[in-house]
């Protein structure tokens, strides 16, 4: 439902942009410092990147979990942070930031809402992000049908005849895992080499040498079909030679376009579509916003999700000083603080 912009504007401590794990992290940390979030987000859910791409895709360097998919990562952060009641506006995107005389930001999005925070923090990841359209006529009126940019249930792909177009990562990565639930997994490429981790190109190729996957190299040139169902892909190889393929689903992973968006608009310091922050709070160069996760940069980033929680904790803290001047920050562990378990709704253990 579109919100009104003549309704008053939302009020809260702290607005977050963007619901990926370092965004929901960061509600945790803030939680813990009495600061209470509303989050917007571009996508109809929460998780962003590791929820709308890699749902059932194994993550294995989150720390003391040895291995999740991106959905479990995104509901166990959703769990961690249910004591802090957060306030999500889905399917949203921030477009304007402006800086009011009360010195707190007015955040408005493209569905007409408003929020009044004394604190923005961009969580955004790289943006907004868009998958790159093979070069396909009429490839629109196949999309959600038969062409999918992405796995959100693998049960969709069961016995299927799946044409997987693409030579990275999340190609091979897809092609192996489809493999034992599909009809037949067809992996095509444009040419004989790979972007892809070494292993997972062996494993595709021993799969192939047993017959029970095929690669095809060539250029992947139309879609056969009616009424959005694919029956078959037309691919040309290097002699100009063409042929169809039958399938019944085709998932194409040609990379993703990121588009900074609005966030660009917002008067920020930029370097190559980044925001620089200094490393000891994660604050840009204005004053009560903050960047962390993907779309910052500093000397020495990695782009981790790990790397992203530790940002978040050491931005709460100053975030605390900003929205609470008259309290001194008391730095406790959720181990041991009675305070801190109180606000998770946690009994301390007694011996």
């Amino acid at each position: 439902m579109t919100e009104s912009l003549l309704q008053p504007p939302l009020q809260t401590d702290a607005v977050i942009v963007g619901a990926g794990p370092v965004g929901l992290f960061a509600v945790f940390e803030l939680g813990l410092n009495d600061i209470k979030c509303h989050l917007v987000d571009i996508l109809d859910k929460p998780g962003g990147q590791c929820a709308e791409l890699y749902p059932e895709k194994p993550i294995y360097d989150i720390p003391a979990v040895p291995i999740c998919t991106g959905a479990e990562l995104t509901e166990r952060l959703l769990e961690q942070i249910k004591p802090f009641n957060p306030t999500f506006h889905f399917g949203q995107m921030a477009v304007s930031l402006v800086r009011q005389e009360s010195g707190r930001w007015l955040l408005t999005t493209d569905m007409g809402t408003q929020i009044d925070a004394q604190l923005v923090i961009i969580a955004a990841g790289g943006g907004s992000f868009m998958p790159k359209r093979p070069p396909i006529k009429d490839i629109e009126a196949y999309e959600g049908v038969s062409v999918f940019y992405a796995v959100r249930k693998r049960d969709i792909f069961r016995d299927k005849r799946i044409v997987i177009a693409g030579g990275g990562d999340s190609a091979l990565d897809w092609a192996l895992n489809l493999q034992p639930l599909a009809q037949r997994v067809t992996l095509v490429h444009r040419r004989d080499d790979f972007r892809a981790a070494p292993d997972s190109v062996g494993k595709m190729r021993a799969l192939v040498a047993e017959g029970q996957m095929d690669l095809k190299i060539g250029t992947f040139t139309a879609i056969n079909g009616a009424e959005g169902q694919a029956h078959s892909i037309t691919l040309v190889d290097d002699a100009k030679n063409a042929s169809e393929i039958l399938c019944d689903s085709i998932l194409a992973f040609y990379g993703l376009t990121m588009k900074l968006g609005p966030v660009a608009e917002f008067g920020l310091q930029l370097h190559e579509n980044l925001i620089p922050v200094n490393t000891q709070d994660f604050e840009t160069g204005t004053p009560t916003i903050f960047a962390i996760g993907d779309i910052n940069t500093y000397p020495g980033k990695m782009k981790l999700i790990l790397s992203g929680f530790h940002e978040a904790a050491l931005m709460a803290k100053k975030a605390f000083a900003y929205v609470h001047p008259d309290r001194r920050y008391r730095f406790q562990y959720t181990t041991s603080s009675s305070d801190l378990q109180g606000k998770l709704g946690v009994e301390k253990e007694t011996t």
